[in-house]
């Protein structure tokens, strides 16, 4: 195993304490908030009109059950998902280097959604008000909402890879219920994913990595793809940076990958 990115300790597999998770056969009676207020700063009358035009086209309309390839038009050969996409710069990557690749991207900050659209808007030359538009990327759908949705809607084995980059570490004790990486969640995941699918992660948070390294290390169905010493400090050369690594609020960026065994 590789030496881990934490404080020196390299027993990932040590015991958790009791109070992180919910014991095993109990279900919290309401499912956390792992995000914020949906609505930041008004959005520009330029962003408005993209949520209401273009929107529409692309957004994911949950049905329990149903193979995610079916959400695209065109032949779509597996799916991947991005737990909040943030303004969209990995998502729209990924979509234009894999356009045989389904992608969800889930978001539930409005401005965030407004950014990629802003984005795919930019990028497809279409107009800023009114008029017809070119096409839009046949392989992107997105869901304006808590990933968890869209994950509890997903049959079994139904994703070939799954992206989670730095998302909000929750730093106060008192908050760690809310951060995304739980025992329950990696249940989930181990779930919708097929065998041999990759979960990628990354943090600028030292304590994030840890505790994320310390529950998916626990986890049977997953495997660390580290295999030298300092993998965690490099960053794929398929693995784009975003506007929220470039900050780097916390600290070093860590990137972690994972299979589905």
């Amino acid at each position: 195993m590789a030496a881990s990115p934490g404080s020196g300790s390299t027993n990932w597999r040590r015991s958790l304490p009791a109070h992180s998770d919910p014991a095993p056969g109990t279900k919290q009676r309401q499912r956390a908030l792992l995000y914020g207020r949906r609505k930041g700063p008004k959005l520009s009358a330029h962003q408005a009109e993209l949520v209401e035009r273009l929107l529409p086209e692309l957004k994911f309309d949950l049905r329990p059950g149903i193979d995610p390839r079916n959400y695209f038009a065109t032949s779509i050969v597996e799916t991947w998902l991005e737990i909040g996409f943030g303004a969209g710069e990995h998502l729209l990557w990924q979509a234009q280097h894999h356009p045989g690749v389904g992608f969800i991207g889930a978001e539930p900050y409005q401005a965030g959604v407004a950014k990629l659209l802003s984005k795919l808007a930019l990028q497809n030359h279409a107009p800023s008000r009114g008029g017809s538009t070119n096409e839009q990327p046949h392989n992107l759908r997105i869901y304006e909402g808590d990933a968890r949705d869209v994950i509890e809607a997903l049959p079994d084995a139904s994703l070939g890879r799954v992206f989670l980059l730095f998302p909000d570490p929750w730093p106060k004790n008192r908050h760690h219920k809310r951060r995304f990486i739980q025992i329950e969640m990696l249940d989930q995941l181990s779930r919708v994913m097929k065998p041999g699918a990759e979960f990628r992660f990354a943090s600028d948070d030292p304590d994030y990595v840890e505790w994320t390294l310390e529950r998916v290390l626990l986890h049977r169905g997953f495997e660390w793809l580290a295999a030298r010493s300092n993998d965690w400090r490099m960053r794929p050369t398929d693995w784009p940076s975003t506007r929220y690594e470039q900050k780097a609020l916390h600290g070093v960026p860590v990137f972690l990958s994972f299979r589905r065994g």
